[in-house]
């Protein structure tokens, strides 16, 4: 049995064509919204990595995709997420609908623009 995933190259290649290819379109959309962006495998899964910290952590299941450390957000973005919000800071895509990349995209800028006003706030 091979030993745990080391990149997200290797986390592909061990999941079913579905979840690879949502994972992978995803994992494209990061690197064009977040400028620097850098990946690793944190806890077995997907990560990706801006100033050496966490942004965003994925994970393919059997029956969907999981994308984690999820913050409440507001008004319209939280209503888009709230059909797939399956634990306080979870949010699963199930493989029977259609990935909605554009929501994910919406989330992922959101995550960045928190990152960003959040350093601003330390910088001061």
């Amino acid at each position: 049995m091979p030993g745990a995933p080391t990149t997200i190259d290797d986390y592909l290649a061990a999941q079913p064509t579905d979840a690879a290819d949502a994972i992978e379109e995803i994992r494209l959309r990061v690197h064009r919204i977040v400028p620097g962006v850098t990946e690793a495998i944190r806890y077995g899964m997907p990560t990706f990595m801006l100033d050496d910290r966490y942004l965003l952590y994925l994970g393919a299941w059997k029956h969907h995709i999981a994308l984690y450390s999820i913050p409440p957000f507001d008004g319209p973005l939280q209503n888009a997420v709230a059909d797939y919000r399956a634990a306080k800071d979870t949010l699963q895509f199930p493989f029977s609908r259609p990935i909605p990349f554009d929501l994910i995209d919406r989330i992922v800028t959101e995550l960045l623009e928190r990152r960003r006003a959040a350093d601003a706030r330390h910088e001061h």
